[in-house]
């Protein structure tokens, strides 16, 4: 006999895709998304910058490894949901201390397995990223026209600052470094450069690099002003990653940013931090078909003509013909040639769209933590 599917997801424009439901039950609406990584899906799954989605792994082998609270990048899983092609397996890791199945009921997050991703890729390449809802009922029992309904309600992400909701409530320092074999995470030790990374989804490896290439951080809300971050004194300003729209987010971002650049500090952005950064220099961000999200992402470094494999997660991206006289582009995606990196061509502030800090994906990147960090010390040593 047949087995009764348990999950149910459904499209805004009425297409159904049906499968096992897994980990919590209940429904969730948001932005679908698909991810072509083939590790790291807990980092992923809390990631804050997925604020608002749902995402399909097309690596079918999601939960072998797995699940470790090291491998957290904030507190709980922040991603609606998950969608896989197989049912997730036991864990088979050393380092595992629960399994993803668990993990998700606990999280209360979503999961649904079983379902044709290439498909349901496909489809998000081709249409753009839909808005769906997907439910898990373990009866099998699904009221269509009230999920299609749901779908279709949900605003999308164009004009959300999703940054508030994820930010930290209050200042606090980091001194936590890069997970090393076999001490595992240690602390930074002595004095060394301030920096204040504004938080606006900040992943937790970001700041471990930070701390790793020899920074003093603290960490303040995505609400700060200027004022507030300048009363640290800071040697250097960092721009974190979050979910959302940037233009929604720099309505109080940008003139905190602005506020920086007339300090004439050092400042560096990644993914939403790059967006914002763009927007108090002058450009404009404009919404992407499908995003892009993935360890595997070629990006040319248009200065010296390296080429980067890099982590990514944006669905919004700098208009590059937006670009003010005195910003140079200095990287770009080889698989769209979108804009994925800008500078000053005067100062030492720059920015990327892509996660130079992996967690998961390749470390190629990490040399421009180093950048800032040397920019740091200079600011420092004046």
């Amino acid at each position: 006999m047949p087995v009764k599917p348990t999950a149910c997801l459904a499209l805004a424009d009425g297409t159904l895709f049906y499968g096992k439901g897994f980990g919590a039950t209940g429904m969730r609406v948001a932005e679908l998304c698909f991810n072509t990584s083939m590790t790291g899906y807990q980092e992923i799954m809390t990631d804050p910058s997925y604020a608002g989605q749902i995402v399909t792994f097309t690596f079918p082998h999601i939960g072998n490894t797995g699940v470790t609270p090291e491998d957290d990048e904030t507190a709980d899983p922040v991603a609606e949901g998950i969608i896989v092609k197989w049912d997730p397996t036991e864990p088979s890791n050393w380092r595992a201390t629960g399994d993803l199945v668990s993990w998700l009921d606990k999280t209360g997050r979503i999961g649904m397995g079983g379902v044709d991703t290439r498909r349901l890729t496909r489809a998000i390449r081709q249409q753009g990223a839909p808005h769906v809802a997907l439910a898990h009922d373990p009866s099998g029992s699904f009221d269509i026209e009230a999920l299609v309904k749901a779908a279709r309600g949900f605003p999308g992400l164009v004009g959300l600052d999703l940054a508030r909701g994820v930010t930290c409530a209050q200042s606090y320092r980091w001194d936590e470094k890069r997970w090393v074999w076999p001490e595992g995470y240690t602390k930074r030790e002595g004095t060394a450069p301030k920096v204040v990374a504004l938080d606006y989804g900040a992943k937790r490896n970001i700041l471990r690099c930070l701390a790793s290439v020899g920074c003093d951080v603290t960490v303040m809300p995505a609400t700060t002003t200027a004022q507030e971050v300048l009363a640290q004194n800071p040697d250097g300003v960092f721009l974190s990653n979050g979910p959302g729209d940037p233009a929604a987010t720099g309505a109080y971002a940008v003139p905190m940013i602005q506020g920086v650049l007339a300090a004439d500090l050092p400042v560096f952005g990644i993914c939403l931090g790059h967006q914002m950064l763009a927007l108090a220099l002058g450009a404009k961000t404009v919404k992407m078909n499908h995003g892009h999200h993935g360890a595997n992402h070629p990006v040319k470094d248009l200065e010296s003509g390296k080429v980067e494999i890099t982590s990514m997660n944006h669905g919004f991206t700098v208009d590059s013909q937006t670009l003010p006289k005195g910003v140079i582009e200095t990287h770009v995606s080889l698989f769209d040639g979108s804009n994925c990196g800008i500078r000053m061509a005067d100062r030492p502030v720059f920015s990327v769209q892509y996660h130079p800090e992996a967690s998961p994906g390749p470390q190629d990147s990490f040399y421009l933590f180093e950048r800032f960090a040397d920019a740091v010390r200079a600011r420092a040593a004046r």
